[in-house]
This record gives structure tokens, C-alpha cells and sequence, in this order.
């Protein structure tokens, strides 16, 4: 646990990093390597991880806790409410998430660059990616050595994880020897946020080492960030504190907001900086029109095939999702047909993804669209700081993404049904064998999909008008102020977005400590 700073009424920084998560340790760490600076780190959250956070298998138990910012979601297109899961505290959703360490593959980086974030395609984060990361076990010239989060895959291996593993090799598909890379197509052994029995997170990788040597770091916790302070353009500082007021931080550098692909769309909103409409019908002062603050809301959602086990399912020792895979397949109207686009989290426990009513007693075959069409928004619902967003996420609102979802369905279901798995397949439990129409397919997906926690999107790169940070990361049209973490993303990558978000926090720690050298 890092422990928490006491407020002060007024303090003056070099640096104010708002939102301790992924990035904000990232950010903290690097930024404060420099003893000639002050830096501080305000987060909204505790200082310590929820209870039952250190046990990989005790993950399912987090949603909903105190490292949990407790949202809930009602779609529109699906009226469904569905459970948002955002990390909140010290190391942010590295707290609660499922600890599955995958880049995602290259061509959702290159991607980015091609919708207009010049110089953020996949060779452009590598450098990045590999700074963040130490993979002991991986081909060290495309992956870490020395970075500060140890990632590898269990040691462990559950058997009918193994046994999944030889299905998708014997229905055809392809195989990678490092699924978490970003070069390869198929299925194989990924790396996991597990070290010797319990999770690695952003704060104990980044955080708690800087804290513990470092007098220039400061770390206030309990503390919501109200507003961005903007004074003739630049951004002078924020306003924090229970409630998200009481408290000023002066900033004669750089703020940035690391608060998350919600929470920095929100402090944006209530710094007046958004869609001016949207700012004055909730009461807020508008300081700059800035249309796509909010927009461009990019998520994965995540069903799967269940399976009733014919013998007892080993317990395992890590989060019971220790193999996965990445294939292209084709999906009616989409473009770029030759990316891959669907993937597959293989789960040695039946309720581990959904269906949620799932075997206790099974195993799960996971599908995920990476590269949905559909967007949503996030809003304020009043002016009050400490007010619940308004997100509306836009599942399936584009129909194309549903047909890819089925696609994924159809595979899972081929997987689940080859020879290697016949020692452990006592039935497919859901949808089962009474769905098979293609109209009770897709119901059974709406019915039970989940979002797959990837959110992305809010206040993307790019120079257009509907983008609100530059490639730099800079908010267009204020100085002194920069967004870096999942919310700068055009789209969400091609699978977890942990690794991408470790490696964006990283380039912006250079991108402000050494401008000269990044353009």
C-alpha cells in the first residue's frame, strides 16, 4: 500500500497526474525520475487493492468492490443493463482485472495510424511496449527484458486448457508460439500479470518502488479530481478534494489525465472543455467547444460457448483463462478483411465467461469481435463532481458487429466439438443443441454477452475535429494539459488492453521529458 499525502489548501507542482491506475503509475514513476521536479499524483480511490485482489483465482469476487467503481450500464440497442468494471484505487483496473497480458495484434496499432494518429502504429509503441515489460520467457527481440512488469505464462498448465489447445490445432486453426506479442495469428499459451501465485499490478510495479525512494513524489488518495483549472488558455492546475473540491494544485508544467477512458472524458466535461450543447444543458461553464470529448466510445464485448465437464475440472492455480487465440475470419460487411478479427479466450471454468448461468462443473469457449463498428458516448448528468457518468456504450448498434459475433460462435462451437476433447465434453450447455437457427443464435449472444472491459476511445488522437489530442497527446486548443491513457485510443486494439496502455503511458513519460526527441 502507498500511503496517503494530507490534503494541502494550495501547493505548486511541476507535474499533477490525475487518476493512480495503468497509466497514472506510469506516469508518477516516470515523470518523478527527475529529482529536480515535484510531482503529484491524485487518485480517487484507496491506496490499497480490494480484499481478495493478491488470489488470481478470487478475480470474479472484485467486481463490485471497493477497487471497483461500481457501474452499470443500460444499452439501448440491446436494453440490457449491463456491468461496466473500471478499476478504481492505486493500480486501477490492474487491481480487478483478469491479469491476461496480450498486446493484440500489430494491425489494430497500424490501425490507429491510418484513421489519423500519425506516429502511434505498432513499430512506433514497440520500443514502448518493451520498456514497460520483462519477458523472461519470450524472444527478447521483440519483447522486454527490463521493464518493471514481469509477465509470463502459468507454469502450471490446467489439462483442459492443454486439451483445448490440441482442439484448435486439430479443427485447423493456426498456432502461436507468443500469443501475446502482437506478430503472431492463432492460438497458444499467452502471458499473465501472475507472479508466484498472486497478481502483479500497476502500483507495485511502477508505483510503490518510485514512492518508496523518491521525496518529490507526492501521492494524495481519497481524493476526487473536480476540474482542470484553465487560465487564458493554459491549464494552470486542478481542483481535488472529498467531493472533488476544497483543494488547489498549481501546475507550472503539465497536468495529465490518466483518469481512464470514463473518468478523463468526465473531468474533461466538468472542466468545460466537451461539446458545448452538452456542457450547458447540465449547467457547466463552457472554457472550449471541443465536439469529441465523450464520442467515439469503443468497447469489446465477450459470450461464449459452455461446456458441462465429463469428469471434475482441476481447480487450477491461476485466473482459469491461461490460452487463448486471434484468427481472421470473414464477417460480412466488413472492411479489411485480412485483419485479424476475432478472439477466442479459452476458460478451464465454466462460469469464468459467459453464459453467465453456465456448468460449475465445465469449461468455457470465450469469442470477442476486435473490431467493432459500433460506438457510444459517455455524459455528465449534472455539474456535481462526485455524479455517476452517463454512459451508453452502443452495443450492436452498428448490426455488423453481431454478425461477427456469430461468426466467433460458430468457431467456438467447432473447437468445442473436435475428437481432443472428448475425454472432458459431456455436453455443450450453452446455447446447447436446441438453438440452432441463426435467429436463436443471435438471441442467445444478445442475451448474454458481457462487456469484455476494453473501453476506449473518448478523447482520441488524431487532428480532425472530432479528435481531442493531438499525436503529441496534447488537448487541442489548451496548453500545459495531456490526456494518456485508454481514452487517446482511435479504436480499441485487436485484443487486452492492459499491455497498450502500460506502453501509451510510457511514450507520453518521453513525449513530456524529452519533446525534442519525439515529433
Amino acid at each position: 500500500m502507498v500511503g496517503q499525502a494530507e490534503y494541502e489548501h494550495e501547493t505548486e507542482y511541476e507535474y499533477v497526474v490525475i487518476g493512480g491506475g495503468t497509466a497514472g503509475c506510469v506516469l508518477a514513476a516516470r515523470l518523478s525520475e527527475n529529482p529536480g521536479v515535484r510531482v503529484l499524483l491524485v487518485e480517487a480511490g484507496p491506496g490499497g487493492p480490494p480484499e481478495g485482489a493478491r488470489t488470481p483465482q478470487a478475480w470474479r469476487t472484485l467486481i463490485g468492490s471497493s477497487g471497483d467503481w461500481g457501474d452499470s450500464v443500460i444499452d439501448e440497442t440491446t436494453k440490457r443493463t449491463i456491468l461496466f468494471p473500471r478499476g478504481k484505487g492505486l493500480g486501477g483496473s490492474t487491481d480487478i482485472n483478469v491479469m491476461v497480458f496480450i498486446r493484440g495484434h500489430l494491425s489494430g496499432y497500424d490501425a490507429w495510424a491510418d484513421a489519423g494518429a500519425e506516429g502511434w502504429g505498432f513499430d512506433d509503441l514497440l520500443p514502448f511496449f518493451k520498456r514497460s515489460e520483462t519477458a523472461p520467457d519470450r524472444d527478447s527481440a521483440v519483447r522486454g527484458t527490463v521493464g518493471p512488469v514481469t509477465v509470463r505464462t502459468i507454469a502450471s498448465r490446467s489439462p483442459v486448457a492443454a486439451a483445448l489447445l490440441d482442439a484448435t490445432r486439430e479443427v485447423g486453426l493456426p498456432q502461436a508460439a507468443d500469443p501475446s506479442s502482437g506478430f503472431e495469428e492463432g492460438f497458444g499459451w499467452h502471458d499473465l500479470t501472475i507472479g508466484n501465485g498472486r497478481r502483479i499490478t500497476a502500483a507495485d510495479a511502477y508505483l510503490t518502488p518510485a514512492v518508496r525512494a523518491r521525496r518529490n513524489l507526492t501521492v494524495v488518495t481519497d481524493a476526487l479530481a473536480g476540474r482542470v483549472l484553465v487560465e487564458d488558455g493554459r491549464c494552470a492546475g486542478i481542483e481535488y478534494g472529498a467531493g472533488g473540491r476544497g483543494n488547489t494544485a498549481r501546475c507550472t508544467r503539465e497536468v495529465v489525465l490518466t483518469a481512464g477512458t470514463i473518468g478523463s472524458a468526465q473531468l474533461l466535461l466538468r472542466s468545460g472543455i466537451g461539446p458545448e450543447s452538452h456542457l450547458r444543458s447540465v449547467g457547466v461553464r463552457p472554457v472550449l467547444d471541443l465536439p469529441g470529448v465523450g464520442e467515439n466510445l469503443s468497447d469489446h464485448t465477450l459470450a461464449g460457448v459452455a461446456y458441462e465437464a465429463a469428469q471434475p475440472v482441476p481447480a487450477g492455480v491461476s485466473n482459469y483463462a491461461e490460452m487463448s487465440g486471434i484468427i481472421t475470419a470473414p464477417i460480412p460487411g466488413y472492411e479489411c478483411q485480412e485483419r485479424p478479427n476475432i478472439q477466442f479466450m479459452i476458460a478451464s471454468h465454466g462460469r469464468t465467461v459467459p453464459p453467465a448461468n453456465g456448468p460449475e462443473n465445465g469449461y468455457t469457449i470465450g469469442f470477442a469481435l476486435m473490431n467493432p463498428k459500433s460506438r457510444g458516448t459517455v455524459r455528465l448528468a449534472d455539474l456535481e463532481p462526485d455524479s455517476p457518468p452517463v454512459i451508453e456504450p452502443g452495443y450492436f448498434s452498428d448490426p455488423h458487429d453481431l454478425d461477427g459475433m456469430l461468426v466467433g460462435l460458430r468457431i467456438a462451437q467447432k473447437i468445442g466439438a473436435a475428437r481432443a476433447l472428448d475425454p472432458w465434453r459431456l455436453r455443450e450447455a450453452g446455447p446447447g443443441p436446441a438453438m440452432i437457427t441463426e435467429s436463436e443464435l443471435r438471441s442467445f449472444i444478445i442475451d448474454n454477452y458481457v462487456s469484455y472491459w476494453h473501453c476506449a476511445g473518448t478523447a482520441r488522437i488524431g487532428t480532425d475535429a472530432m479528435s481531442v489530442v493531438d499525436p503529441q497527446l496534447r488537448v487541442h486548443g489548451i496548453t500545459g494539459l495531456r490526456v494518456a491513457d485508454a481514452s487517446v485510443m482511435p479504436c480499441v486494439p485487436a485484443a487486452n488492453t492492459m499491455p497498450a496502455v502500460y506502453a501509451i503511458a510510457e511514450r507520453a513519460a518521453s513525449l513530456i521529458t524529452a519533446p525534442a526527441q519525439e515529433t
